[in-house]
């Protein structure tokens, strides 16, 4: 009896110990959870869910779905250890593709809308600046591939910024890649497209709260 009872006792000392370390396994995934949870606001009235691949332009660089517009989680985004933003904001697409495409990247910004008074953008590997010109809409230049655009701050208090990726001259239409616009999937290899028109000799982008477009200027050699 000694022996049995040491045995149930053994039995009943295992199983609370076995008990005690699900609980802790359980414990643990809850609360890794809640720390990993996605604020409601980025998990109701979703376009596409957030973090999604919602396309991807013609050199490759994806964009991800930023849920809705009122979605802001302040977690920052990193390609090849270079800080490109927060994911998944218009500004962090801007800057991943300028970064993939030209090797530059423009500074912190508070919101899209102050990308506009940048005057710089650096290489972060050889720390090389070049400049970043501003072209007002409305001006005699075209945009071009590489170009980003920069609304103001009238659009719901940030503004916004996309880069263009093509433009067709022959359709007047400018094809742009963004995030955080209307969180759609892209229907090809480009978010949307943008009519222009040209009058005595100016360029205007038939979009509202547009203000005009900024360019990275190459080093001449």
């Amino acid at each position: 009896m000694k022996i049995q009872c040491k045995w149930m006792y053994s039995r009943v000392a295992i199983g609370m110990l076995l008990g005690l370390l699900v609980n802790t396994d359980v414990f643990a995934d809850r609360l890794l959870g809640s720390a990993n949870k996605i604020p409601q606001p980025c998990s109701t009235d979703c376009k596409s869910s957030y973090g999604s691949v919602i396309g991807k332009s013609p050199e490759g660089v994806p964009a991800y779905s930023n849920c809705n517009s009122n979605c802001v989680i302040f977690e920052p985004n990193h390609r090849d250890d270079i800080y490109t933003g927060i994911k998944w904001q218009c500004v962090e697409y801007a800057r991943r593709w300028l970064l993939s495409e030209q090797s530059v990247v423009f500074g912190d910004v508070d919101i899209a809308a102050d990308i506009w008074g940048m005057q710089q953008v650096n290489n972060p590997l050889s720390n090389q600046v070049l400049n970043f010109e501003s072209i007002v809409n409305g001006a005699s230049v075209l945009p071009q591939r590489g170009d980003l655009l920069i609304y103001g701050k009238d659009y719901l208090g940030t503004g916004h910024v996309a880069v263009v990726i093509a433009v067709d001259v022959k359709l007047h239409k400018i094809q742009v890649a963004e995030q955080n616009y209307t969180n759609t999937k892209w229907q090809a290899e480009y978010a949307r497209e943008i009519a222009y028109t040209e009058s005595e000799n100016r360029i205007w982008l038939l979009d509202s709260y547009l203000i005009g477009w900024k360019r990275v200027i190459p080093v001449k050699h």
